[in-house]
């Protein structure tokens, strides 16, 4: 479902502010892979979902999603490909509209519009259903502006949308980062539950090395621009945050010291 060749980034080139932040990195995700990213700051998590995004130009290699080389296309031609949650629970909803009409901008999202708007019974019945999944009581509040949620509320409900169309690739970007741990877990668990019901393909950077070996099929640890631990199965299912941190010392060949990750 994504295969990435050799893509390489750097930012500022030729200036005293030159930062390498991908060198030569190769991926691939099967149809149904749910892949944990962990790493430092300036791992080059972030920039990786971006180079997949389309939010600037890779310097070298490609990408293909679902066999289409995207590699040249702008991020709003690869937007029908993608669904994506980012960190800040405030940017992927319109808060003065209601819940249910949310819901409908992400279900017409890529079609063609005319001047007939409204919400048909149909959709709210299965907006209904959907709400179900994220066990926030949502589902009976679908006339509620989202102004009025809470933050994880409202992140909750950008996964919904985000997901809705179901996305040949999903991208998470730290987005249970900013809720507190009771919300976050059950951002997560809907996150794993919607990702296996709708048998879709993720990546999910996180900065909590549990919550990497808890949820998803695999697990790719970074550093500096470079994937330096890659592992699966039933070998991720028993690693331990301690064989984490031995992973990253013997790659890195340096003691690992992100307070972030530690304390997380």
């Amino acid at each position: 479902m994504l295969e990435i060749k050799n893509i390489s980034k750097t930012f500022n080139p030729g200036t005293i502010n030159e930062k390498r932040a991908l060198t030569n990195v190769s991926l691939t995700l099967n149809d149904g892979d749910f892949v944990t990213v962990i790493g430092g700051n300036g791992a080059g998590k972030s920039t990786l979902l971006n180079a997949i995004a389309g939010v600037w130009p890779v310097d070298s290699g490609s990408i293909a999603i679902d066999g289409q080389d995207v590699t040249g296309l702008p991020d709003y031609r690869r937007a029908k490909l993608i669904g994506r949650v980012f960190q800040d629970p405030m940017t992927g909803t319109a808060a003065t509209m209601q819940i249910d009409e949310n819901l409908a901008l992400a279900k017409r999202r890529g079609r063609k519009r005319g001047l007939r708007w409204g919400v048909t019974q149909a959709e709210r019945g299965e907006y209904r259903e959907r709400l179900k999944l994220l066990n926030l009581g949502l589902e009976d509040r679908m006339t509620s502006k989202v102004g009025l949620l809470s933050g994880g509320q409202r992140q909750a409900l950008t996964l919904l949308m985000a997901t809705l169309q179901k996305p040949k690739l999903l991208l998470l970007d730290e987005h249970t980062a900013a809720l507190d741990p009771k919300t976050a877990e059950k951002v997560l668990n809907a996150t794993e539950r919607i990702i296996d019901e709708e048998h879709l393909t993720a990546l999910m950077i996180t900065h909590n090395m549990r919550d990497a070996i808890a949820h998803g099929n695999r697990l790719i640890m970074m550093h500096e621009g470079h994937i330096i631990f890659d592992v699966s199965g039933e070998d991720k299912k028993n690693l331990k945050v301690s064989q984490l941190l031995e992973k990253f010392e013997e790659a890195a060949g340096e003691e690992f010291s992100n307070d972030r990750m530690m304390l997380g």
